[in-house]
């Protein structure tokens, strides 16, 4: 599709080793942005040249941590309207219509617009029928922006600014297999850890003992994945566990630190 013909609109991705996936991500993209931006993030692989080979401009930018990795993205963009996409998302065509009808009329009618995520299993099928995931994804940086934080990487929508919700499907091809997920979502939950310290520790302690048959009730059942025959019950059995794994870490680690002072206070 020529240039002209896209709305004002960049896309910015961050990478590290997608090359099965960056391809059709930015593809899709191209659809709807007249530029994608991808930072990468050190790859090891052929990610770089193949979303090159798709038309993408790439920066390489060493990992400085989630909202600011697209803070880096949000600041190579030439336009200010932004769509942002993790590297396993595809635009749907129904989405890239409503994104293009968004800006038909001119000025779009909101500042923040919200897409809802559905998860693509490995087996190849669209989980239509589970929750969506909403996120805001495609914004106004003059209105808002991603926060500087290491691990954070979604931004509170303030209050006054306008919101507008898109039926059409981002697809999240969102695992390859269970090992693959169980990394993904197991090293996402150790680098939380640390930003969890101002919890109270019963609270912690409450989810530790307690938690983890709600954490599965609310992805399965809460969530819809009950629908989603086999890999619906298989996410969301990895899910709870590595979000229950999440507070046993720092409840871990204050119990190492209880056992030290006790250590230090004993009478030698």
């Amino acid at each position: 599709m020529p240039a002209d013909d896209r709305p004002p609109l960049s896309c910015y991705i961050r990478t590290l080793n997608e090359e099965v996936r960056i391809g059709a991500t930015v593809r899709a993209a191209l659809h709807v942005a007249r530029e994608v931006v991808v930072v990468d993030s050190g790859s090891t692989d052929g990610t770089v040249a193949v979303a090159e080979a798709e038309g993408a401009r790439i920066i390489e930018q060493a990992w400085l941590g989630g909202g600011h990795q697209k803070r880096v993205g949000e600041d190579a963009c030439r336009y200010d309207w932004l769509l942002n996409l993790d590297a396993d998302e595809i635009i749907s065509e129904k989405l890239a219509q409503q994104i293009r009808d968004v800006f038909a009329v001119g000025e779009p009618d909101a500042d923040v617009y919200i897409l809802p995520v559905v998860i693509v299993d490995p087996a190849g099928r669209i989980w239509r029928r589970a929750r969506a995931n909403p996120r805001a994804r495609l914004y106004d940086r003059r209105k808002v922006r991603m926060p500087a934080h290491a691990v954070w990487d979604q931004f509170p929508i303030p209050p006054g600014l306008r919101t507008r919700r898109l039926g059409g499907f981002l697809l999240h091809h969102a695992f390859d297999d269970l090992a693959h997920l169980s990394r993904k979502q197991g090293s996402a939950m150790v680098r939380r850890v640390r930003f969890l310290e101002n919890e109270r520790p019963l609270s912690t302690a409450l989810r530790v003992y307690f938690g983890l048959p709600y954490f599965f009730f609310r992805s399965y059942i809460i969530r819809g994945r009950w629908m989603e025959g086999g890999y619906g019950f298989l996410l969301s059995m990895v899910t709870a566990y590595n979000h229950w794994f999440k507070f046993a870490m720092l409840h871990e680690k204050r119990l190492k630190g209880q056992d030290s002072k006790e250590s230090s206070d004993r009478p030698g």
